[in-house]
């Protein structure tokens, strides 16, 4: 199909759902509590936008975690006033400071953060402790003081002394973080509020941002054991870059999850083409974007019948990270029969969509997920010592067979032009 042509596929796709993505997906310049003025705005992408800024007269911000807004977190619509929430993430790059951006997207009634600390190192906004954060908005914190380690686990506790409406929330976090009131603390893996982690660093050459589904996400890995593919290539890297995994479970390329509509609760979050602004381009220091999409829109309800409709997607995915002069790696869809909504004909759509991207029309560069991790002797299966047991997700061993797959040459260079 031709360039254009599947440009002007994806538009018209997204048609159906134009008025919730300019309501909900905006970038980080739209959500940040500043003056909306010209001046402002370009201020705003300066400071916490790509790419990286400079932090006073030595080294640069970039991304070392992120968790992508999903949801408003069910059974939680009052908040927890009174309750210190205790986010832990897990860093890639190191720095000598540290900013978080706090979000309230998915809020109705404006939320306060009356305290706020990086590993108990008091955070401010504006110079301020106290922060409002209104609806469907999110705030950058000012830059603190504070070493951060590489490969590391960090603390970000926000508390909230009021009620404040439905929770801003990353479910299935495949970490555990915690929350405290005077009544006890209580277990939980979801990550609230928090969104990004940038540090200062002198030396990385940018963040590499992972946008996906659940296998970016980690579904099926072990909890608190950093195994998501994206963390083993942190590893392979040395941690000399940051990584932002966006992975969302249950996220497709072309279409809304159905339950995001609804504003109450969804599995999948906006669509990649929808939160593409928000979750690649305004990533602090992007430099490359993985893209490991498609496979939901294949397998989920309603199934994408025609492969050419998912590769103009991931084509005009590229070319939006092109005009900000990012590079761009593809992944291939990986198996899974044997799952319960496999079919020969879905499966059909998969292979398709596979060939093409092998051939070099979409992406400056492809990682080949697929052969990764596939059975040899039956290639439309995962090879079952990857299998977390439904067929579709993968197991620590299969995250590090995903991870390895990755060509660090690839992550690196300059897009290309265009012209496929």
């Amino acid at each position: 199909m031709p360039r254009r042509q599947g440009y002007a596929l994806l538009i018209a796709l997204a048609a159906g759902t134009a008025t919730l993505a300019t309501a909900v997906a905006f970038g980080t310049t739209l959500l940040t509590d500043a003056p909306r003025t010209p001046q402002a705005g370009a201020q705003n992408r300066a400071a916490s936008g790509n790419p990286a800024a400079p932090a006073h007269s030595q080294g640069t911000w970039v991304t070392t975690w992120t968790g992508a807004p999903v949801s408003a977190e069910p059974d939680a619509a009052q908040g927890y006033p009174g309750s210190t929430i205790r986010n832990i993430v897990h860093t890639s790059v190191g720095g000598d400071a540290a900013r978080i951006t706090l979000s309230n997207l998915f809020g109705t009634t404006p939320l306060v953060i009356d305290r706020a600390t990086v590993n108990t190192r008091p955070v401010t906004f504006q110079g301020r402790p106290t922060v409002t954060i209104a609806a469907g908005r999110q705030i950058v914190s000012d830059p603190v003081t504070v070493p951060v380690a590489p490969d590391a686990d960090l603390e970000v506790a926000l508390r909230t002394p009021y009620a404040s409406g439905p929770v801003t929330q990353h479910p299935n976090t495949h970490q555990t973080s915690y929350l405290a009131d005077d009544r006890g603390t209580w277990s939980t893996t979801r990550w609230r509020y928090l969104t990004a982690v940038d540090v200062r660093n002198t030396h990385a050459p940018g963040a590499i941002v992972a946008i996906g589904d659940s296998l970016t996400a980690g579904s099926g890995s072990t909890t608190d054991a950093d195994t998501r593919w994206t963390d083993v290539l942190s590893d392979r890297l040395r941690h000399a870059y940051g990584i932002a995994n966006q992975g969302i479970a249950g996220n497709r390329l072309l279409t809304d999850s159905p339950l995001a509509m609804s504003g109450v609760k969804n599995i999948g979050g906006l669509s990649g083409t929808h939160r593409f602004e928000r979750d690649v381009l305004s990533v602090t220091g992007a430099k490359t974007v993985i893209i490991a999409l498609g496979i939901n829109d294949v397998q989920q309800f309603p199934q994408e019948q025609d492969p050419e409709r998912i590769t103009a997607g991931l084509r005009a995915l590229t070319e939006r990270a092109h005009a900000r002069g990012l590079r761009v790696v593809g992944a291939t869809l990986t198996p899974f029969q044997g799952y319960v909504n496999w079919t020969p004909e879905r499966n059909g759509v998969r292979l398709a969509v596979n060939k093409e991207i092998r051939s070099g029309r979409i992406f400056d560069a492809y990682v080949d997920f697929d052969r990764a991790v596939r059975d040899p002797y039956s290639p439309d299966r995962i090879l079952p010592e990857y299998d977390s047991g439904d067929r579709l997700h993968f197991n620590d061993a299969g995250y590090h067979a995903l991870g390895n797959a990755v060509d660090l040459a690839a992550v690196d260079g300059t897009p290309k032009a265009d012209a496929f």
